[in-house]
Parts: C-alpha cells; structure tokens; sequence
C-alpha cells in the first residue's frame, strides 16, 4: 500500500456515511447534544424530520434508538465516547439484550483527544462494550474507512459501537483500497514474515511508520488496520501466529480489555504466540497537545519499533 495521505477525522467520515445512507427511508439519526462534534449534524441540516435532538440525555437517547429499532428503523445515535459510558445499562438491557439493533458512535475518543483532559478521555469504551454479548465493536483508522464501516452497518445484524476520533490523521485508504474493508475481517496493509503489528484507529498510521523504519534495518513486518474489534478475525490470527516471530499490538485504549486483551484471550487458548501489549496502561490521561499525550504515555512509532525487535 502507498504512504498515508492526509486525510479527515474519523467522525467525518461517520458524518458522510449517514449522509450516503439517507436514501434508505429507515435511516434516523439521534443526537445527544453533540451533533456538531459527531458530525451527524449534517444528516440533520438536510433531513430534520427523521433527526431526533435529545438534549444532554445519553441514557434516554440509547432507550429512543431502542424503541425506533423495535418499529423497523435503523437507528444511528452519537455522542461523546465518555458520554456514552453513561448509558452503558441501557446499551445493555435496552438495546442489546432483548435483540434490537441499532448503532451507537462515540467520538473524541482515547488519549488523542488531548486538550479535553483526562475526565474526558474514554480510554475504556471498547472494552467495555465488549463485554456485551451479540455487540458489534469496531475502532476505524481513517476517514474513509469509518464510512465504509458505517455505510455496512445499514443491513447489519447486530447492535454496534463505532469508536471516532476529532483529529484529523494521515489517510490510511483510498478510494479504490477502502472498497476491500469488511466488519469483522483485518485489513492487511503491508506484509512482512519477521513480526506483525496489529494497530487501530489513529495508531495505524504510526504502525505503518514503525513498520518502514524496521525495514530498513533488515526486518520485515506485517502491518495490520484490526478496525473490527468483535467479531476479532481469527482466521486472521491464526495465519499470523503461524508465520511470524510475535505479534505487537497498538491501540490508543487501555491495555486492559481492548484490542490487545482481544488478541492475547483468543491467541493464548488456540495458537500460543508472543505478544506484546502497547496501549495506555493502567492510568487515567491527562490535558495536553494530542502527540505529546501519546508521547507521554508510550505510544508512539519508537515504542512500536522497540516492541518489535524483542520478539526477534
């Protein structure tokens, strides 16, 4: 794959997404106050009459996407990552657990959000959405391919959380390579038979970047977007443990639960593997510049390339 050009946040390419949707009458939005943020807001300025504004009410939002889903709607619903935490029993018990589908986005989400602080720094979400059973749980890298993903979620089976970012970061995709992106199947962006790097949403570029500095010094890695958390493709996993020395994974999510935790729990009972866990550890963030909060807390491209050479 070509270097990463410079692209849009993540949440805009939700905000497209709902936007190249809007033809299937079964599409209705739903705002907890943040629709600027999230960008469903330009879903409402064209299509008020199927956009519900709830207010700073996340809990009530989750329960109105529930009850839409229930008359055949497919509901979209966003808000803040952290806000969505507040809603965690209703995504439970009101969404997931009687069988209804329906979609939430959390954007701002992990340390890169920066200046916001710690208090708002959902460095947890992923975790803890999969922990519900039948929840679809998916982190994507780029602008483009946040609207694939969205845009798949139309005839999905499944309720679903989508984590977006505020950043703008360089573009993983094109128009032609995005077309290949799947729920639930890892995009392999650069193959290599020494280690593989598994990275999501705005720490694949950095992956990337890790993976062209160790080639030039004679070590080849596989460098893969695992933008769908749950269902995690095994397949996927199964291939690499076979072929490669370790496996390094990357998220900017805690290391407890998330994307590593995903990793390690299937590969520890089927294909025994090194692995090497790089996330923010057991820590809250703090309020800063984006790249210097990453820096702070280890990830970045040197960490990645560090973690690497010790499974050689």
């Amino acid at each position: 794959m070509s270097a990463p050009s410079t692209g849009g946040a993540s949440r805009d390419g939700y905000g497209a997404a709902l936007l190249n949707l809007a033809d299937d009458p079964r599409v209705v939005v739903i705002e907890a106050d943040l629709g600027k943020s999230t960008k469903s807001c330009l879903f409402r300025e064209l299509y008020p009459e199927r956009t519900i504004s709830l207010g700073i009410a996340e809990q009530n939002m989750v329960l109105v996407a529930a009850g839409l889903a229930s008359c055949g709607k497919v509901p979209f619903a966003s808000t803040f990552a952290i806000f969505t935490e507040r809603a965690f029993e209703q995504v439970r018990n009101g969404l997931a657990r009687p069988g209804l589908v329906a979609h939430i986005c959390g954007s701002h989400g992990g340390i890169h959000t920066g200046t916001d602080g710690s208090s708002a720094q959902s460095i947890e979400d992923l975790a803890l959405y999969r922990t519900i059973p039948g929840m679809t749980v998916m982190h994507p890298s780029d602008d483009l391919s946040a609207t694939k993903l969205t845009e798949e979620l139309l005839n999905h089976p499944n309720p679903s959380y989508t984590r977006t970012a505020r950043n703008k970061t360089p573009r993983i995709y094109d128009v032609d390579t995005v077309k290949s992106i799947q729920i639930g199947k890892g995009s392999v962006l650069k193959e290599g038979d020494d280690v593989a790097i598994i990275a999501i949403g705005v720490m694949v570029h950095k992956a990337l970047e890790a993976a062209e500095n160790l080639r030039s010094d004679g070590i080849n890695a596989t460098v893969v977007d695992m933008h769908t958390i749950k269902p995690l493709d095994t397949k996927l996993l199964d291939e690499l443990a076979n072929s490669v020395s370790g496996i390094v994974t990357v998220e900017d999510h805690s290391v407890i639960g998330g994307l590593g935790s995903a990793v390690s729990e299937y590969l520890s009972e089927n294909n025994p593997t090194k692995i090497r866990k790089i996330g923010v550890d057991d820590r809250f963030g703090e309020s800063g510049d984006s790249e210097e909060l990453l820096s702070l807390v280890g990830l970045t491209v040197e960490s990645i390339e560090t973690a690497a050479r010790t499974m050689l």
